[in-house]
């Protein structure tokens, strides 16, 4: 199938090509970065420099593509995390699935895709009872903490994605990632190697209904008994090394 995939050189992005391409489908790869598209060309991916933000921009991109899936893994997260800039990542993030998340599934409806795979998080639940279904409600937005900051985004970007006619949207909420280009560490609260993080974005371009679907470790954090029964997702996937 012919596959766009935005964020092709992020932490996930990295990992997903090779089973993409491997799997024989078609990728369209985005980065913001000439020198990295360099790197996507090298591997057999069909590479776009281009700026969610702009909105035309990417329209004509996508249109080129004609993707019949499309998979959203943008973030907008430093290489090194500091505890000092947390504010100020969260907001840019926050920022990204706002704004750019509504550009991309627009362009993907107009291009006619059929399939929209996003990336979400598992840790953006309102306090309750773990572990925590895909139906329990997301965290208030309201305020300036850092949970509500995070919850409006979240908010946004499955609302974009889930709530659009004519096109499948699938919203896998990841745990905290851990592994190569990451920060977290496997201790961390609902864990999720990136590994297994890019293979359940696989899984998804051909199995699962529309919906949310929680991905992460089973550590009690949450419930991820329906990525198992409709994706066969296994948190221990890693890639060859």
């Amino acid at each position: 199938m012919k596959i766009f995939l935005a964020g092709a050189t992020g932490a996930i992005g990295r990992r997903l090509t090779p089973l993409l391409l491997a799997g024989g489908h078609a990728v369209t790869g985005t980065t913001r970065s000439a020198d990295k598209a360099k790197d996507l060309q090298d591997q057999g991916i069909e590479a776009v420099v281009v700026d969610v933000f702009d909105a035309q921009a990417l329209h004509d991109a996508v249109l080129r593509a004609r993707p019949e899936i499309v998979i959203h893994q943008l973030t907008d997260l430093p290489q090194v995390f500091d505890p000092a800039r947390l504010a100020e990542v969260l907001h840019r993030n926050t920022r990204l699935r706002e704004e750019g998340t509504p550009n991309l599934v627009a362009a993907a409806k107009a291009a006619g895709s059929r399939r929209f795979i996003a990336q979400s998080i598992a840790f953006a639940y309102a306090p309750g009872p773990e572990p925590h279904a895909e139906s329990d409600p997301i965290a208030s937005a309201e305020g300036d903490a850092p949970s509500a900051t995070t919850a409006r985004g979240v908010r946004a970007l499955e609302g974009a994605v889930l709530s659009s006619p004519g096109i499948e949207g699938i919203v896998l909420r990841y745990g905290r990632l851990y592994g190569p280009g990451t920060w977290n560490t496997p201790d961390a609260r609902a864990p999720l190697h990136v590994d297994a993080a890019a293979h359940a974005a696989f899984l998804a371009v051909t199995r699962g209904a529309p919906g949310v679907y929680n991905i992460a470790e089973d550590d009690g954090a949450v419930t991820v008994e329906k990525a198992r029964r409709e994706l066969s997702f296994n948190p221990a996937f890693r890639l060859p090394t």
